[in-house]
């Protein structure tokens, strides 16, 4: 294992090993030394190293290259710091964020309380029941927002699903073509319905149905089924594809209706 980040001599090896990949093959040492923070002297020791070790070849006068064993070695040490980065973005500085929640009960401020969600919100509760625990850092009483961190855990969450109804253009019918039972049908057991295009928002008023949304619905269809919920976008048919990229972009997945 590269471990780049064991001392300072290591760090700064692997700090001109990728001055010289981003600048090969005319190498200023000068330069590096400018940008790594350390003499001309000490990166010339540094670069002759290199090369003994087989990480770089030298082409001629201030010309060098990386070799293959340097590439490796360069993806071993990034996979190192990438791997660190993960731990303290992740594992500490998670643990030490806030986010808000709401209060299924009253909870007091250091309360142990158990996270979950609920019709794609995130609500707390006291207890330590629940896979997904934090610990409160407000007073709130119920249906009240908090503040909860040092959070340990996994949340249990079913991904959503979307459901995409056609509605012809107006050229073609539009909501005169479609019948007010097919637009319920597809509505019905629904958690969210949003709509797109004029054809598609009048059918739902015409089947007593108004939408949450009405713009931007292909990625506001996306978060909600990424939070569990099950929607329904009823889009008139030019605007069916913006949804479905929008859709494909999230990697949800979805079912397109004919209307």
């Amino acid at each position: 294992m590269v471990d780049v980040l064991d001392n300072k001599r290591a760090a700064t090896r692997f700090r001109i090993l990728v001055q010289i990949a981003e600048r090969q093959p005319a190498v200023s040492q000068g330069e590096i030394a400018e940008e790594v923070g350390v003499t001309s002297q000490a990166v010339s020791e540094y670069i002759r190293e290199l090369v003994d070790d087989g990480l770089v070849e030298k082409e001629g006068r201030s010309r060098y290259r990386v070799t293959r064993e340097g590439v490796d070695w360069l993806f071993r040490a990034a996979d190192d710091v990438r791997r660190f980065a993960d731990h303290v973005t992740g594992d500490v500085l998670g643990a030490m964020s806030e986010d808000a929640y709401i209060a299924a009960e009253d909870i007091e401020e250091g309360e142990t309380v158990s996270l979950f969600v609920e019709d794609g919100l995130l609500h707390a509760e006291p207890g330590s029941e629940g896979p997904a625990t934090g610990i409160a850092t407000t007073d709130a009483e119920a249906g009240t927002d908090v503040g909860v961190t040092s959070f340990e855990g996994v949340m249990d969450l079913e991904p959503g699903s979307v459901t995409v109804l056609q509605v012809p253009s107006v050229r073609t019918g539009g909501s005169r073509a479609i019948d007010d039972e097919i637009v319920t049908d597809a509505c019905g057991d629904a958690d969210q319905v949003v709509a797109t295009g004029i054809e598609a928002i009048v059918a739902c008023r015409q089947a007593d149905i108004e939408p949450a949304v009405t713009f931007a619905v292909g990625e506001v269809a996306a978060d909600a089924a990424e939070h569990g919920l099950a929607v329904t976008v009823v889009a008139t048919t030019h605007a069916v594809g913006r949804v479905t990229d929008a859709l494909r972009d999230a990697d949800v997945s979805y079912e397109v209706l004919e209307g």
